[in-house]
């Protein structure tokens, strides 16, 4: 069973004032990751350094983000209750968990089998179980539920995906960090008239996004 300590309650109140030192305002953001235990998502031999603001990996050769840089896509995308979103890369399923207490409906894909499963067991364990998950090909979103007030990337794309865009409603913002070795994260905001206004903000460093699915049998086999 699942503990969350005094100790770890104590340490993710130093990591949300760190976060406050950092730059990031919004408060729901903020009180969500106090009140989410971040271990929950980590192997049991990281939970001691749960609460520093650096990633980790979790298996597949994929990371979960450092608090900062979920706190700062959270704080861009700017969510608002019972909106849809699109969550591409539910890797540890911190991300969607953190979007879900803000009160969206959340869809969220994986494309390592692998992961998947273990993630979809691991939030409704923690009674994340309304949380939507799907092995997909995230390049694709998910055309049959579009379209999405929200979309986020959390991964390094080299191109901002056709399909993704298509997906977002008018009025839409989708966060996404583009670039090959380094990212620069985008907030792009659709028009009324379907163009995007692209702001271009800071540099960030993600595993790279990858088009298609992987299986079980595709991680065995490397």
């Amino acid at each position: 069973m699942l503990k969350d300590s005094y100790r770890h309650k104590g340490l993710r109140r130093q990591l949300i004032q760190s976060l406050r030192d950092k730059g990031i305002r919004d408060k729901r953001v903020l009180q969500a990751m106090n009140d989410l235990p971040r271990h929950y998502f980590l192997e049991k031999a990281f939970e001691e350094k749960a609460y520093e603001d650096i990633p980790f990996p979790i298996g597949n050769e994929q990371t979960i983000s450092q608090p900062y840089t979920v706190a700062y896509m959270t704080e861009l995308l700017r969510v608002e209750k019972r909106q849809k979103v699109l969550e591409i890369g539910t890797g540890s399923g911190y991300q969607a968990a953190l979007l879900s207490m803000l009160g969206a409906r959340v869809y969220t894909i994986e494309r390592h089998q692998e992961l998947y499963e273990r993630t979809t067991n691991l939030l409704e364990s923690l009674g994340f179980g309304h949380i939507r998950t799907y092995w997909r090909d995230g390049y694709k979103g998910l055309a049959e539920f579009a379209p999405f007030d929200r979309i986020i990337v959390t991964a390094g794309a080299t191109e901002i995906p056709s399909a993704l865009l298509d997906q977002l409603a008018t009025g839409g913002v989708m966060v996404i960090p583009v670039g090959k070795k380094q990212q620069k994260m985008h907030r792009l905001t659709k028009k009324p008239d379907g163009t995007f206004l692209d702001e271009v903000l800071g540099p960030f460093r993600f595993v790279p996004f990858v088009s298609g699915k992987s299986t079980s049998a595709d991680t065995d086999n490397t």
